[in-house]
């Protein structure tokens, strides 16, 4: 487990997104372990637990594979279908199987000024093929009815407090290209409907940026509510080759639209400003999604995004982003 440091306030973590790990049933992904065999000498001291159904639900065996690799676990995942009334059910046990296991693990490190308590439980709506097609595309977007955003609303809200008052994990909600919660429009008005006692924000630099808004404009405009934050960039060149195609967002990553850090077209000067000035406490996940089959250069990758940030002004140190003085 990482310790603790008076210079280190910011833990980086990464996900198993970066080796391709998006959809449980595809064939190709690795081996849950392998993820765990390479992201700890790779310099991370924690990481994310990956969709539901790809890392076991077995709390003494997670625990020991964690603890030899001297990780932590810092988020669960829900990666669903949030707007179906009639997928409450399923949500619901995902929510209560995620958090009887992430809330059992190994704890994170609680850094001073950090809001909430590690590990989160990540939510983000997904499996809608009109706006899987639309990811980036604002103006072709269908969105929700008012019947149906309730409906969603009502699905997290549920999520939320199920998580909160039987485990004592908070939910950040994390807008998501592909998903009805993608746009500027959608995340105000999620942040109107879900309270701040209810569930927080995850911001993704990436996505949000993929969604045509500024990274840095988001997070200081919602950041009375935001807990956790998730850090990616965008290639510039396949991002304009893939916003004038119909193409699903994973496949846009399996393109390659998604880079290491300092490699695409987010400032990250402006964030580690941003973030400093703020003072935010706590965790940030790289993240880089890929196609499984292209994992050859992942350490490379995560390795070049760390030394990124470090130049950026972010002092790394055993997987920990700490401010530089």
């Amino acid at each position: 487990m990482p310790q603790s440091d008076v210079n280190s306030q910011i833990v980086v973590t990464t996900a198993p997104c970066c080796w391709g790990v998006d959809d449980v049933n595809n064939p190709h992904l690795p081996h849950w372990e392998k993820v765990l065999d390479e992201a700890a000498p790779a310099g991370f001291g924690g990481l994310e637990l990956g969709p539901y159904g790809y890392m076991p639900l077995d709390v003494a065996r997670v625990s020991k594979a964690l603890e030899a690799r001297g990780l932590v676990i810092v988020a669960g995942t829900i990666f669903d279908d949030l707007v179906d009334p009639a997928n409450c059910e399923n949500l619901l046990r995902q929510t209560e199987e995620i958090c009887a296991l992430i809330s059992a693990l190994p704890k994170p490190e609680t850094f001073p000024g950090q809001r909430f308590e590690a590990p989160y439980l990540t939510v983000m709506d997904w499996g809608h093929d009109d706006r899987d097609y639309a990811a980036g595309h604002s103006d072709r977007a269908t969105r929700l009815s008012d019947a149906a955003w309730a409906g969603m609303i009502a699905n997290i809200r549920a999520i939320a407090e199920l998580a909160r008052d039987r485990f004592g994990v908070r939910v950040v909600i994390h807008p998501h290209a592909g998903g009805h919660i993608e746009f500027e429009d959608e995340i105000e008005r999620l942040a109107q409907d879900i309270s701040a006692e209810v569930a927080g924000l995850c911001i993704d630099t990436g996505h949000t940026a993929y969604a045509g808004m500024d990274p840095v404009a988001i997070l200081e405009k919602y950041w009375d509510r935001i807990d956790y934050i998730h850090f990616k960039d965008i290639d510039p060149d396949v991002f304009q080759t893939v916003m004038g195609e119909h193409i699903r967002f994973f496949d846009a990553c399996a393109k390659g639209v998604m880079c290491p850090i300092g490699r695409g077209n987010i400032d990250y000067a402006a964030i580690h400003s941003f973030l400093t000035a703020r003072g935010y406490a706590g965790y940030i996940t790289i993240e880089q999604e890929r196609d499984p089959r292209n994992t050859g250069s992942i350490l490379n990758d995560l390795s070049g995004s760390r030394a990124f940030l470090a130049a950026k002004g972010f002092t790394t140190m055993t997987g920990r982003i700490s401010r530089a003085s």
